[in-house]
């Protein structure tokens, strides 16, 4: 999943409108599902963008909307609350990953799976992000997180 976030991530970045058009008009006109692969990728590239790359600055730019609805009880409106949050986070945990397991989109909803790991080695957080999208942006936010056990009841991983 890695390759398939780095491959294209610049011109993905500024294209995607676009790639959804063009693919709307190959596909018979199927504009839903050509916005909803546009959706995900650029929503694999802006999680790859944020929490891979650390960049936030661009992330910031690209990624969401002048709106930013958060769910999370945990956390206060707004992009730039995230911003706060992760400029020391990055600090503090500078190996800090995710690794994205499945993505899917349904209308301008994207959940995106993934392993959250604040290092390399640690077991990690499963966590299901739930992205409402507008024009290419984050503009609401839904999570799930589960801690990554070292022993489970069954044999299935969380992935």
């Amino acid at each position: 999943m890695r390759n398939i976030l780095m491959t294209g991530v610049a011109a993905l970045a500024a294209t995607w409108v676009v790639a959804a058009c063009t693919a709307a008009d190959t596909n018979g006109g199927d504009a839903q599902a050509a916005l909803e692969e546009a959706n995900k990728e650029k929503a694999l590239y802006c999680m790859d963008l944020l929490f891979n790359q650390k960049d936030i600055e661009k992330s910031r730019a690209e990624c969401w909307g002048d709106t930013y609805i958060q769910h999370n009880p945990m956390a206060p409106d707004g992009a730039e609350a995230l911003f706060a949050f992760m400029t020391p986070f990055f600090e503090a945990n500078p190996d800090a990953a995710i690794d994205v397991k499945r993505v899917a989109a349904d209308g301008d909803l994207v959940w995106i799976h993934y392993n959250n790991k604040p290092t390399p080695d640690s077991l990690g957080v499963a966590v299901v992000d739930i992205l409402r999208m507008e024009d290419g942006k984050f503009v609401e936010h839904w999570d799930v997180v589960q801690v990554v056990p070292e022993e489970s009841a069954n044999d299935n991983t969380m992935f």
